[in-house]
């Protein structure tokens, strides 16, 4: 593969490498020719050229006047089979971890940044907490507790009727029937611990070059050796949230069968009971501090595990865990279920931490911000604190709605909760934060309408003046409004941090309001309101059915939605640029977040860069990124050598690096980082649209962006396009004839440059 290299001040072989964006594209489309061959790589990502370039190193005489076309396809790290749609269950540990990232950028104040790093983790931990509290609200609550506590709701489900006290059978008491359903919350922690581990190893275990060098305070964080190899933060994440999830079961279990014995003092039992309880108290307390202890460590590559963490944690949690289901399967006379399990207050107190902590977060987010403030940044820096809030709230309508909908399932023709005494159903929580749904929906009806409007108005202003953008055409006033219409769209984009900000307040508020209300009157809001004048009955009624069919909705939609967008290009490119940002960062805050497809991606990128650039002797390259792909791109080239950097050239277009990267994750992609990596490069050029809804300018004021590009390419029939052009907005780049011009000039501005070229 290295023989035949011209000599360094031939110009050397040149190297164009492609990088896809959203949604994925074939080798074959990339470089548009049916007959590729994979170089380097496996079935998960690869390198690709056409056949007739497979030895371009050992003919280099053939591109004198061309680059040798590489294609790098990373799509089946984030979709793959229809069986990864299940990621999207855990959408809300994916965004909890988004909001580490999008701290506002400060100088000087680590103890600010850990502090916000730590009340993240807090708050992802409360997921975790939160998401088994809900399956041992349907496992040991609703199954064990209550329908198979009653002979009228067990009657009917033969898996339920060898439980039912009606058979005296050995599993019949109260403690031996949550110990038996305790196994299904710890089967749920045990797949969550086993997919975070799979994942790690099949995705972001890569070794990264480690040889960028930028382990100075100043420089930019992705150019740090370490940045994309997070193995003992996750991993010890892994393990206390593992631990956290056994706990709570074994909290489950603990709390009835020590509330029953309390009534009996001074037995031996009530003694355990109290042991139990404070050793569960002691391992939550070494779950926190393990999650508080540590954060990143970017400056290096660190390969040390605390293997006492990460082995002796989850074995301890278990075998309390053992422990409390084997007290509470001890013989007790009379003990009988009743009503709902003790501890359904558990909801509301999750809740209120999470709001504790979001209002904590967004304290320490304006102390950043106020240190560096930019105009730019999306919700002048509260970005993180309204994400981990939109976290919280997801995971509260999918915990809910499943909760909701298997008490409706076990409870047959019955509404749990208003009108039975036999099922007394799920916690009130869960239905006054269903019931709130609707009042949510309903205040972003104007919301929405007034974003529509200005959408409206923008376009309307922008159609006289679009012919001055095609001199010498016809006017066509449909033309022209379809024209306007695209781009007025294309600027919804910039106006999502309003839009979240509005989601934010109102969620916060109405969450705070569905606490509130059942902690006060401990009943579901249709009963609550019984007694109420008929108008306010009959909407808490109609509030409370539409919230529990909202979030069970929901909840299918999660499922159904997944499995089309993993399985229909379309659907997929529709939710694949919230999905491929979401997963590009690493797992800094909960472990069980969908793997990050970035820790395979950049260090592949980083090492056929700069392996090229070795084995061609300072050969140049053009590394060429559309939308998701530029990120990539970027990233990969701020992991290079300062040496290899001078080789390599930029192309980015569609990118969404300053208008969705650099606004939501500020200290990461500013524009302080950004105007590094320029420097850094020899030569970068960024295409952008009017048209397009994500990608936009990168650095304006510099010679790197170029655009807007028209689009269409033309406005009415031509000889060129005696069709109407379609509006092209994020797609097909590669159509612009200002594609090839600049990838040719930053060929050219590569030095030294060939001859024939100047």
């Amino acid at each position: 593969m290295s023989r035949a290299t011209p000599a360094a001040d031939d110009g050397g072989p040149a190297l164009e490498l492609l990088v896809h964006g959203v949604g994925g594209a074939t080798p074959q489309s990339m470089l548009d020719d049916p007959r590729t061959v994979r170089v380097t790589g496996d079935e998960t990502a690869a390198v690709f050229r056409r056949t007739e370039d497979a030895d371009a190193e050992d003919h280099p005489e053939r591109y004198r006047d061309r680059p040798v076309p590489e294609a790098y396809c990373w799509a089946n790290l984030t979709s793959g089979n229809g069986a990864r749609a299940l990621w999207l269950l855990l959408l809300p540990f994916m965004v909890v971890n988004l909001a580490h990232w999008m701290r506002p950028p400060a100088r000087d104040a680590a103890r600010a940044v850990r502090l916000y790093g730590v009340l993240v983790r807090l708050v992802a931990l409360s997921l975790t907490v939160l998401f088994t509290a809900a399956a041992c609200e349907v496992a040991l609550d609703l199954a064990a507790w209550q329908c198979a506590g009653s002979a009228e709701c067990a009657d009917g489900k033969s898996w339920l009727g060898f439980l039912s006290p009606e058979r005296h059978g050995w599993w019949s008491p109260p403690g031996r029937r949550l110990a038996l359903a305790a196994l299904v919350p710890a089967a749920l922690t045990g797949l969550l611990w086993y997919l975070s581990n799979r994942t790690w190893s099949a995705y972001e275990s890569q070794q990264p070059l480690g040889a960028a060098g930028d382990d100075e305070p100043d420089a930019p964080a992705l150019s740090r050796p370490g940045f994309w190899y997070g193995r003992r933060l996750v991993a010890r994440l892994r393990a206390a949230h593992t631990a956290a999830g056994f706990l709570t079961v074994a909290a489950a279990v603990t709390g009835a069968a020590a509330r029953r014995d309390r009534a009996a003092e001074g037995t031996a039992l009530d003694a355990l009971g109290w042991l139990l309880t404070a050793a569960l108290l002691v391992g939550a307390a070494v779950v926190v501090g393990v999650v508080c202890g540590r954060g990143r460590s970017e400056s290096r590559l660190d390969e040390h595990l605390d293997r006492a963490v990460i082995a002796s944690l989850p074995a301890a949690a278990l075998g309390l865990l053992a422990l409390s289901m084997v007290y509470a399967s001890w013989e007790r006379p009379g003990w009988a279920s009743h009503s709902t399990l003790p501890g359904d207050r558990t909801f509301g107190i999750i809740a209120l931490a999470q709001g504790v902590l979001v209002v904590l977060l967004a304290g320490v987010a304006l102390a950043l911000r106020r240190r560096a403030h930019d105009s730019r940044t999306a919700l002048s820096g509260l970005g993180g604190p309204a994400v981990a809030l939109l976290a919280c709230a997801l995971g509260g309508v999918m915990t809910g709605g499943v909760a909701q909908r298997v008490a409706d399932w076990l409870d047959g023709s019955g509404t749990p909760g208003a009108a039975r005494d036999v099922f007394t159903g799920p916690p009130p929580l869960l239905t006054w934060q269903a019931s709130v749904i609707p009042a949510l929906l309903a205040l972003l009806v104007p919301a929405v309408a007034w974003f529509a409007w200005r959408t409206w108005r923008t376009a309307r202003a922008e159609e006289p003046g679009l012919l001055a953008d095609y001199p010498g055409e016809r006017p066509d006033a449909a033309r022209s409004r379809r024209i306007a219409h695209a781009r007025a769209r294309a600027g919804l984009t910039d106006r999502a941090p309003a839009f979240l900000g509005i989601v934010g307040a109102a969620t916060l508020l109405l969450g705070a309001g569905a606490l509130a209300g059942s902690w006060t009157t401990g009943q579901v809001p249709g009963r609550a309101a019984a007694d109420a004048p008929g108008a306010v009955a009959s909407a808490a009624d109609t509030v409370q059915a539409l919230g529990s069919w909202f979030t069970g909705l929901g909840f299918l939609l999660f499922v159904t939605w997944g499995r089309r967008a993993y399985k229909d290009a379309s659907a997929r490119r529709t939710i694949g640029i919230l999905w491929d940002v979401g997963t590009f960062w690493p797992r800094a805050a909960h472990p069980f977040a969908p793997p990050c497809y970035a820790e395979r991606a950049v260090p592949d990128l980083a090492w056929r860069m700069n392996t090229w650039i070795g084995r061609t002797a300072g050969g140049r390259l053009v590394i060429s990124g559309h939308s998701q792909g530029s990120v990539l791109a970027a990233a990969a080239v701020w992991q290079l050598p300062a040496r290899t950097r001078r080789s390599v050239a930029l192309l980015t277009y569609g990118s969404p690096l300053e208008r969705l990267y650099g606004r939501w994750f500020p200290a990461y992609f500013g524009r302080p980082e950004l105007t590094a990596l320029h420097r850094e490069l020899h030569c970068w050029r960024n295409l952008w649209r009017a048209t397009d809804p994500i990608g936009g300018p990168v650095l304006p004021g510099t010679n790197v962006d170029r655009g807007p590009l028209l689009d269409p390419l033309a406005f009415g029939r031509t000889q060129r396009h005696p069709l109407p052009a379609p509006i092209l907005a994020h797609s097909d780049y590669q159509a612009d004839p200002v594609f090839a011009e600049e990838r040719t000039a930053l060929l050219d501005e590569l030095t030294p440059a060939l001859p024939h070229q100047r």
